[in-house]
């Protein structure tokens, strides 16, 4: 297996159908929420939907530049989106969070030993292949605090109704 497939698997198994590492993925686990379910705050934690959009902002600013295109996130405004609405436009990010994800494995998948190796928008920024392992590595940092945070809903949920 190539480098870029090697790579590409790996971020298809953290967001999409993967459990090799942290024996779930996002959408095994976000995939059957409500938007009640993921607007819970938890001290003055981010929101499990705020950590998901997070992710996706860092998926779509390296998928665009993968396209072709500039790279126009910034880590400061990286968890800065509006309340969603309904389930209607969660289920919607959700799916596109999907797209961006599948997409992007397959451009990763394209790319050759050298293009790894190139340097990622600017020096700064390092390779591609570092920003690849970087973003991968990020999500399950963040995949760790979904489930973290949607079990202590679950438990506070079930410690509610059980009777005294």
């Amino acid at each position: 297996m190539s480098q870029a497939a090697a790579l590409a698997l790996r971020l298809q198994e953290v967001i999409l159908e993967g459990t090799w590492i942290a024996n779930t993925n996002f959408k095994k686990e976000l995939d059957n929420t409500a938007l009640d379910d993921v607007s819970i705050q938890i001290k003055t934690y981010n929101t499990v939907a705020i950590l998901a959009q997070h992710i996706h902002y860092y998926i779509a600013g390296v998928k665009q530049v993968f396209l072709g295109g500039e790279l126009s996130i910034s880590d400061r405004f990286s968890f800065d989106f509006e309340p969603m609405q309904n389930d209607e436009a969660w289920q919607n990010f959700l799916a596109l969070l999907w797209k961006d994800t599948q997409e992007l494995v397959n451009l990763i998948k394209t790319l050759t030993n050298d293009q790894l190796d190139a340097i990622f928008v600017k020096e700064a920024y390092g390779s591609y292949k570092r920003n690849i392992e970087a973003l991968i590595e990020h999500s399950y940092y963040h995949l760790g605090q979904i489930v973290l945070q949607l079990k202590t809903e679950a438990i506070r949920n079930f410690i509610a109704l059980k009777p005294t």
